[in-house]
């Protein structure tokens, strides 16, 4: 396995703020003091917690308390190993990586799976473009379709990748073998059909897509994790799946379609206030929104829509507007979509078109172009108005009963927000529109709820009781952790501390005690390399969740040697006074009746009150 030499990890470190690897995951707002903010990318919260401390490198969300720098945050985002996560950002960055000798540098056999099939999908994105390319019938046949069958430009294809599988070919997997990937990977990529067992020859690797167009699918950091292919004239009759208009790629290590969205790797960066996110049902629907500059048009990759893909959404900007077909199925669609956008924290309208009997996105822009949007952004509905209209379209002539099941399926819906202002002005739409008293609808709210306690829809506030917190160690291990931080936050204070305080005063037993005694060890015979270099340091989860925690806090600007010398005082007296009490034991028991061990027990007493009394002091200015 290579290993990267130090100074290298030092070198990226310095080179690379970690706010420009987080914010391609996580959309941040400046918090402050070189902070900022955003929401947690590794559990699911809709009030920003996720901290990201620019100037010192480290990252703390203080929800789920994952914490860690710029390498263990690839590691967790992205399935890596430690040198593959370095390898990664240095890539992206342009950093070059030094190994210490003989260890190599990274090779076939140390790439992992993940690593292999992101190359496998690079590479077919790239020969799928050159057959979309090609001065053949079949390339010209592809490019011909494009423009006169879909009205897309050949510029918009260029900068999406759009590609073609050819009909019958073998070259994809000729040069995949060629660049000798593993079995794993190519059996696993989901760009070929395989026999279990089955030794991997070029006639042994059939292509899942052929005479098709190819829609490059990326992730939200813009990597192709797998293809659409929509279905041509050319597709041969022999395709298992010949009649199906889109054929997906199949679940992979890289691919999972419930956590991904079209296009919201390129969205995100046009998102924000006054610009919300528009969703739309399919790719093509995207494509086109993109062409009229309607830049933050997104799809769900697959049927419906999921809690994965609005989590996901949520991270980078709350608005979304839906804009479905307004047929049975995509109206449906919508429907389904708004309860679970209400759980994600989403604020979410609906685009409608007055007096449209059929809506399809795709054609509506590519008709009348990005002026589309404005007319039907003004006829654009509420959550609750669109809910309402779409479960009892003629509330003037509905009976009692009617009202009542449209009433509960609306409270179904509402439930979901954790908001109980959100809430309340639905409920205030929903009486306007059932024509009904508000004070009536409240108490069948609560009936409602009652009913649903423990079940599907249980009240949303509901929330766990707070585990206790543990009781406080009784021989201080605050101490340790104070003094540590202390360390972390005023290098001069490290380096004086390391040459008063005596190691057998510190409790190793606990992380803080355990990483104070590290840390000024190496103070004391190592130098100190700085605090990028942290991380060298670190052995455990636990040490590297404690070191983010306290560089997140504040330093104060109190007179740091009167509180460091208070620490140093209170790990004394911890290490001594039972010392203490144990030699008076000692002196005051009948064993002690040998002359030499009463002076010696005496002389260690006087000792150690004298240190109890003059304790030692750091002076920061000498």
């Amino acid at each position: 396995m290579p290993v990267i030499k130090a100074t290298s990890l030092r070198d990226l470190k310095n080179r690379v703020n970690i706010h420009d690897v987080v914010v391609r995951v996580v959309a941040l707002k400046k918090a402050g003091g070189g902070r900022f903010k955003g929401l947690c990318p590794f559990h699911s919260e809709k009030t920003p917690s996720f901290n990201v401390a620019a100037d010192k490198g480290f990252y703390k969300c203080f929800g789920c308390g994952k914490s860690g720098d710029v390498i263990s945050f690839v590691q967790e985002t992205e399935g890596l190993q430690f040198t593959e996560a370095v390898e990664a950002i240095a890539q992206r960055f342009g950093v070059t990586l030094e190994y210490e000798e003989g260890s190599g540098g990274p090779s076939k056999e140390t790439r992992s799976l993940r690593q292999e099939i992101f190359e496998i999908h690079d590479l077919a994105a790239d020969y799928y473009r050159q057959a979309f390319l090609a001065a053949t019938p079949h390339g010209e046949f592809i490019r011909d379709y494009w423009v006169k069958n879909r009205k897309f430009t050949p510029e918009l294809a260029e900068d999406f990748k759009i590609g073609f599988a050819p009909p019958e070919d073998s070259g994809l997997a000729a040069a995949l073998l060629k660049r000798k990937f593993s079995e794993d990977a190519l059996r696993q990529c989901g760009l070929f059909f395989t026999r279990d067992g089955a030794v991997l020859t070029l006639g042994a690797l059939r292509p899942r897509f052929r005479g098709r167009l190819m829609i490059p699918i990326r992730d939200h950091q813009g990597r192709v994790v797998a293809f659409t292919a929509r279905q041509l004239e050319l597709t041969p009759a022999d395709d298992p799946a010949r009649e199906a208009k889109y054929v997906n790629s199949p679940e992979t290590p890289i691919f999972s379609k419930s956590n991904l969205l079209f296009n919201l790797d390129r969205a995100r960066s046009h998102a924000g206030e006054g610009h919300p996110f528009v969703l739309v049902e399919g790719q093509l629907d995207a494509l086109r929104c993109w062409s009229v500059g309607l830049k933050t048009a997104i799809a769900p990759q697959g049927t419906s829509i999921t809690e994965g893909q609005l989590a996901l959404l949520r991270r980078y900007h709350p608005q979304v507007e839906c804009f479905f077909d307004s047929d049975s199925a995509g109206q449906k669609a919508a429907l389904r979509f708004l309860p679970m956008a209400l759980k994600a924290g989403l604020e979410v309208r609906f685009l409608m078109l007055a007096g449209a009997e059929k809506l399809d996105p795709d054609l509506l822009f590519l008709d009348k172009g990005l002026a589309a949007y404005d007319k039907v952004k003004r006829g654009s509905l509420s959550a609750m108005d669109f809910a309402c209209r779409s479960l009892l379209p003629n509330p003037a002539a509905a009976s009692a009963e009617q009202k009542s099941r449209a009433a509960t399926a609306l409270f179904e819906i509402i439930v979901q927000t954790d908001s109980d202002v959100t809430r309340t002005s639905f409920l205030s739409e929903i009486a306007g529109f059932l024509r009904v008293a508000p004070g009536a609808l409240e108490r069948d709210l609560r009936a409602f709820q009652a009913r649903q306690s423990g079940g599907r829809f249980a009240h949303p506030n509901a929330a766990p009781a707070p585990a206790a917190k543990p009781a406080a160690d009784a021989h201080g291990k605050a101490t340790e952790a104070h003094l540590l931080f202390l360390c972390l936050h005023h290098e001069s204070l490290l380096h004086a501390l390391a040459g008063q305080l005596p190691h057998e005063w510190i409790d190793v037993s606990h992380a803080a005690g355990s990483l104070l005694d590290r840390i000024l060890a190496e103070a004391a015979h190592n130098g100190w390399a700085g605090r990028e270099n942290l991380d060298q340091l670190l052995e455990t989860e636990e040490e590297k969740a404690l070191v983010a925690s306290l560089l997140f806090e504040v330093a104060a600007d109190d007179d740091l040697a009167k509180i460091a010398n208070e620490g140093l005082r209170s790990l004394q007296r911890r290490f001594l006074e039972p010392r203490l009490r144990q030699i008076e034991l000692e002196i005051a028991s009948k064993g002690t009746d040998v002359e030499s061990d009463l002076l010696s027990l005496l002389k260690q007493r006087a000792e150690i009150t004298q240190q109890l009394r003059n304790p030692p002091k750091l002076s920061l200015g000498s």
